[in-house]
């Protein structure tokens, strides 16, 4: 395994931040990569190493017997720009559900992504990159930018992050409005989606832990490969909604609200 290691925790971590790595104790890195399942992501991307984009992405949800109910995909357009938008229930999963299920209707998905899942090779023909914690690079906006002008299937998931467990419901937190933006701007129409599904009961409620001791780092984000081994042999609902037309978002509501009404029309799919 020492000598394909294609996901590589300390490498990664020194392209983020050289600093902070020369100060980590080894148990902690090997903690880390016992976490995120360094050992088994890698086995799985050796195994895959030929298959990259649709293909891999079928390829895991095979791997771990998991079963896709999708309903109203006849509502996305088979050709031409849109902006999909969905709530992030799964943290990875629910991504690779949604490529599996687009592989025989629309094979131009682009999804915009956290630059850290870059390092995941057999998948970067879908992403387009940005970076979440730094400034973004003009070259990365300009990607980004292009992208939405383009005729592809753009893939979004507004809330940047998995959803978390509130008064007993699993709901997205805020959604940022680029997407909004977007549409307007290149005058997209906007296809709602939710996926059905919910992490374990320790993610949580330890992210519940967290938030009430104060502490503002997403400590919770570190069982997210965890929570995706758990995801096996289940089965993954996708609903996609009717089209929103981009003139919809006009001037009785901002960028912001009009975001967060379009993740209310998720909810009620």
């Amino acid at each position: 395994m020492s000598e394909q290691k294609l996901i590589d925790v300390e490498q990664i971590i020194a392209s983020k931040n050289p600093k902070i790595l020369k100060w980590l104790p080894t148990f902690i890195i090997n903690y880390l990569k016992r976490t995120i399942h360094q050992d088994d992501i890698n086995t799985i991307l050796i195994e895959n190493k030929s298959k990259f984009d649709y293909d891999f992405a079928h390829d895991i949800i095979e791997r771990f017997h998991i079963k896709i109910e999708v309903i109203g995909i006849e509502n996305i357009p088979k050709l031409g720009g849109c902006i999909l938008a969905s709530n992030h229930p799964l943290g990875g999963i629910d991504a690779l559900a949604i490529v599996t299920s687009l592989k025989d209707y629309r094979r131009d998905l682009k999804f915009v992504v956290n630059d850290i899942l870059l390092h995941l090779k057999n998948l970067n023909g879908l992403f387009v990159g940005v970076n979440k914690h730094g400034s973004n690079s003009k070259e990365s906006l300009n990607s980004v930018n292009e992208l939405f002008s383009s005729d592809r299937a753009v893939f979004v998931f507004p809330a940047g992050l998995v959803s978390r467990k509130s008064n007993g419901k699993v709901r997205d937190l805020e959604w940022k409005k680029t997407f909004i933006t977007q549409a307007k701007k290149h005058q997209k129409n906007i296809i709602p989606l939710r996926v059905d599904g919910e992490l374990s009961s320790f993610f949580y409620r330890l992210a519940a832990i967290r938030k009430f001791l104060g502490i503002k780092a997403n400590i919770e984000m570190l069982f997210l490969a965890q929570e995706t081994f758990k995801q096996q042999n289940k089965t993954i609902k996708i609903i996609f909604g009717k089209p929103i037309p981009y003139q919809t978002f006009d001037k009785t509501k901002n960028d912001k609200e009009w975001a967060e009404w379009v993740k209310e029309q998720v909810y009620e799919l």
